[in-house]
């Protein structure tokens, strides 16, 4: 069974005060007893950095609206597998020489404990480099990102392709990181479906995106801002919206810390075979957002 989304209007329901909705698939979590679920928590304070030296007490967790007794909080340590989509089409002049930067902080932040993976998106999804623990690698396909001329994006074809490609392998957390410009999407997708992907990758949604993403009567802008807007929401992540590409350095690190120190929240669920439709976490700490993502199958399959 696919996931089930909850849409008012056109955009999904997103967070609520300091809570996230998570949209959930009929995917077995990676857990050694069934009555126990994880979920992998980001606490961010008003300023978007996250907050540390969270306890028991400091997380709630809900299910379809009932709360769940929370049994353990710890820090996340387990690898997670990161995809990292650039925009290199034409309107990426003034985007690469600064993505070329921010990624070095990046990739030394999240290596060697985290795989990642380099996509580009001039024409066509391509991989610059597969997902590796190695920083020296990662920063050889960074240098050979350049701007392609007379080229359009294609996000949504990449977002489907790299979830299918994290269905297959066995990360217990992912994570989705679109650099992108406001230029041309040339995909044919519609925003259904780009959302569902996310939803059965098991990762959380975190675009970076540069430009202002002005609406127009064009079909396929309209859903890429539904998929910036929703897909975050639905996914436990977080999207950032720069006017200029001279933030994105400054952004990334950001992206980067908030990653590296997610909470490992563990709780309890009545044996039922029906999975709930949502599931809400929030702090009982006032003034904090919390972004919250499932724990994936240990196969990195759905079901």
């Amino acid at each position: 069974m696919g996931p089930r989304f909850v849409f008012r209007g056109v955009l999904a329901v997103g967070l609520v005060c300091a809570s996230v909705l998570i949209c959930t698939t009929a995917r077995p979590l990676a857990q050694a007893e069934t009555r126990e679920r994880t979920i992998f928590v980001t606490a961010m304070d008003r300023m978007e950095n996250p907050v540390e030296g969270l306890g028991l007490t400091d997380f709630v967790v809900t299910e379809d609206g009932v709360r769940r007794e929370t049994l353990r909080v710890s820090r996340a340590i387990e690898p997670m597998d990161v995809a990292v989509l650039v925009d290199n089409a034409s309107s990426s002049d003034n985007l690469i020489p600064r993505v070329r930067e921010g990624l070095k902080g990046f990739i030394a932040a999240m290596t060697p404990q985290h795989s990642i993976a380099l996509v580009a998106l001039a024409d066509r999804p391509t991989i610059f480099v597969d997902y590796t623990t190695n920083a020296s690698a990662l920063l050889t396909g960074v240098g050979r990102l350049f701007t392609m001329r007379s080229s359009g994006m294609t996000l949504f074809d990449a977002i489907t392709e790299v979830s299918d490609g994290m269905r297959r392998r066995e990360a217990t957390r992912a994570a989705m990181v679109p650099i992108i410009t406001d230029g041309i999407e040339y995909s044919n997708r519609r925003y259904r479906d780009v959302i569902e992907a996310i939803a059965r990758s098991g990762a959380a949604f975190y675009p970076v995106t540069v430009g202002r993403f002005q609406l127009t009567n064009d079909d396929i802008v309209r859903d890429r801002e539904i998929v910036l807007g929703a897909g975050p929401e639905a996914s436990g992540g977080r999207r950032f919206n720069l006017l200029a590409s001279s933030a994105i350095e400054t952004t990334l690190d950001k992206v980067a810390r908030l990653l590296t120190s997610q909470y490992k929240v563990v709780y309890s669920r009545p044996e039922t075979l029906i999975p709930p439709e949502k599931i809400e976490v929030s702090s009982a700490k006032p003034g904090l957002t919390v972004l919250g993502a499932p724990a994936r199958a240990v196969d990195g399959s759905a079901k």
